[in-house]
């Protein structure tokens, strides 16, 4: 299929855990239970539904509140992650900060669309200058809502000034794909920077 002259969309979305930026939340429990325990706590309690509570808006306090309330024997573990998140920030994914400072020099609108929990998101920016390059960055705990929730993309293509069918977004949740596809926008399942730069060429864009 020929490359399109012109780009088909007018600005791209990106996710930042795991497509940005690498992130594993077992280095930061290890810290503070030890090895054997956090990969425990990971097999036997289901943290990404606690997670994602706080992506959507409830604080770190309720969070461990509701740890205590249903695994009492597993609080350290929470708290560990959230006293040593830092270390579950385990650098750029390879690649894609490229890509962003690519599309950044030929001008071309990018903004974020994370599921990140209020209270924790400022490490991003202050460790990942990458997301200065950004125009906007939605953040799911700041606004109350998360991805695959349908009123999040449309709160980014409102901050983008930008409907929704001339975004690309990219995501690695497959679900999250699934979502943005379903509202109409271009979305991409990210698997690599190699393929994401096939993808976006595709799309007509400047990279």
């Amino acid at each position: 299929m020929p490359t399109p002259s012109t780009p088909v969309v007018d600005g791209v979305v990106w996710d930042f855990g795991n497509v940005l930026i690498r992130w594993d939340p077992l280095p930061a429990i290890a810290a503070g239970v030890g090895d054997a325990d956090a990969r425990t706590f990971m097999a036997t309690y289901d943290f990404g539904s606690w997670n994602h509570a706080q992506d959507a808006g409830r604080s770190w306090t309720q969070a461990l509140t509701v740890l205590e309330e249903e695994a009492p024997e597993w609080v350290a573990a929470g708290a560990a992650y959230v006293d040593n998140f830092p270390l579950s920030l385990l650098g750029p994914v390879p690649g894609t900060h490229e890509l962003v400072r690519e599309l950044a020099a030929a001008e071309f609108p990018q903004l974020g669309l994370t599921n990140w929990s209020a209270e924790l998101y400022p490490h991003a920016p202050a460790t990942y200058d990458v997301i200065g390059l950004l125009s906007d960055v939605v953040v799911s705990g700041e606004v109350s809502l998360a991805k695959p929730d349908p009123a999040i993309y449309r709160l980014v293509a409102e901050r983008a000034g930008t409907p929704l069918e001339r975004l690309a977004f990219i995501d690695d949740s497959v679900a999250n794909v699934a979502a943005a596809a379903a509202l109409g926008m271009h979305a991409i399942h990210f698997t690599g920077a190699d393929q994401l730069r096939r993808d976006l060429v595709g799309l007509g864009l400047p990279v």
